[in-house]
């Protein structure tokens, strides 16, 4: 497992960053979504719900990459690849909220009734940073 650099740490547990999610599409083509994330433990987790096309090219086992750019400084950045580690619908819910406290300050407004939540675990194989 790769690990963030400690210069870099800032991006992915305190600033308000964004991350541009890269999966790959059934055919092999890629797909890319600006998502919000957390970092627990060594990996970063991502929130989505079932049905969604990265929640069906996110499965556990799954290549993945993401590029995280500082919001005060867009020439510092990491980018970080790795395999989607683990996909559940526990706590999902809560961590939803979570993230949505980091990014809006408030719990998630965009809920869909009878949607299902997952968190997407990432483990880093390999990360570069540059600024």
């Amino acid at each position: 497992m790769a690990s963030i650099p400690e210069t870099y740490i800032d991006l992915v547990e305190e600033k308000k960053a964004f991350a541009d999610l890269a999966t790959l599409m059934p055919d092999g083509s890629p797909q890319v979504t600006p998502v919000w994330f957390d970092y627990a433990d060594g990996l970063i987790r991502v929130n989505t719900a079932l049905g969604r096309v990265k929640a069906r090219n996110m499965r556990e086992g799954a290549p993945v990459a993401l590029s995280i750019l500082d919001p005060d400084n867009p020439y510092r950045y990491i980018q970080v690849r790795g395999k989607v580690s683990r996909v559940t619908t526990d706590g999902a819910d809560e961590h939803i909220d979570a993230l949505s406290h980091k990014y809006m300050g408030k719990d998630y407004p965009f809920r869909e009734p009878g949607s299902q939540r997952i968190i997407c675990e990432i483990t880093p194989s390999h990360v570069s940073a540059s600024g």
